[in-house]
């Protein structure tokens, strides 16, 4: 096993895409430890940088004025057991 530093930069819409040189071709178990390199947690995009109209949930939030709208019953799920990663 060997260890590889690598500094990247995300995009916008904070997805990190890796090139990893590894020397020789062939299947290999991967591990991530992702930490942002100025120690302080890296600023969320904004929905603007995402994509969203600024207008957008002033335009959407209390756009349905039906007064006998309601939301339909949800339906009651059975507890999922966790996943054992070990």
């Amino acid at each position: 096993m060997s260890t590889i530093r690598l500094t990247a930069k995300a995009g916008v819409d904070g997805v990190l895409h890796l090139d990893v040189p590894v020397g020789q071709a062939g299947v290999f178990d991967v591990v991530v430890q992702v930490s942002p390199t100025n120690g302080v947690e890296p600023r969320k995009p904004t929905p603007e940088e995402l994509g969203w109209s600024p207008e957008f949930i002033r335009t959407v939030m209390g756009s349905i004025d039906d007064d006998t709208f309601v939301r339909p019953p949800q339906p009651i799920y059975e507890p999922v057991p966790p996943l054992d990663l070990e």
